[in-house]
């Protein structure tokens, strides 16, 4: 949260910003071998070609690189400024799982007074997306954020670890859950037969008491000390 990323602003200035205060529609530069910090529509490539590449190797796992594409009207900008001289807008689907697909587009007007003169709308795919932890393998990037936080797709796929349990575990402890209801049972007993009078509820804490060694906490606790 607290690396530091450059973010461009509409005067053209460029500030550093920790990860925790990127929003959603900032525009973000990113330099070689810098980890993405949230999920982007990639914009702006310093290669004419526009062609990059990405490993991906912290989000799913694989080695090979993954080519990405910028929008082809925002890589013809001879500046990143004369991005938000745009009047375009951009529209991304609801946050899900699957990695490999996006569906959105990039719509633009020529007319920057005007939003429903000409308006152009290009297609986009997983080709045009820099996803949160993966990794700009070359070259500098330009992307406007379109998820942050729980929305990303890292942290979509992120599930709670479970914690590992032994089959000898496991029968310990629906033993000992068996037998803590016969003690309560065998002391609900003992004082139905005796006869519901005077403090009984006493008298069932007292046999849950004396009948509390049945249950094995000592070998609970030598199989942990044995393990350990």
């Amino acid at each position: 949260n607290s690396q530091l990323y450059k973010k461009i602003l509409p005067s053209g200035d460029v500030i550093d910003i920790p990860s925790s205060d990127i929003a959603v529609g900032d525009l973000i530069h990113l330099d070689k071998d810098q980890r993405v910090p949230a999920d982007m529509i990639f914009f702006l490539f310093c290669d004419k070609s526009g062609s990059t590449f990405i490993r991906t190797d912290q989000l799913d796992g694989e080695t090979d690189w993954k080519l990405r594409v910028p929008i082809s009207v925002t890589q013809k900008l001879n500046h990143p400024c004369e991005i938000f001289s745009l009047n375009a807008t951009v529209y991304a689907e609801k946050p899900h799982k699957d990695i490999h697909t996006f569906i959105g587009n990039f719509s633009h007007s020529s007319d920057s007074n005007n939003r429903d003169d000409a308006v152009s709308t290009e297609g986009l795919n997983v080709e045009n997306t820099l996803w949160m932890n993966t990794v700009l393998a070359s070259g500098h990037a330009i992307g406007v954020v379109i998820y942050t936080g729980r929305d990303t797709r890292a942290v979509v796929n992120t599930s709670a670890p479970t914690t590992k349990i032994g089959l000898i575990d496991q029968e310990l402890n629906t033993l000992s859950k068996l037998l803590c209801l016969v003690v309560v049972a065998l002391s609900v007993t003992l004082v139905f037969l005796k006869g519901f009078h005077g403090a009984w509820i006493v008298y069932i804490i007292r046999f849950i008491v004396l009948f509390s060694t049945i249950i094995p906490l000592s070998l609970r606790v030598n199989l942990d000390l044995g393990k350990t």
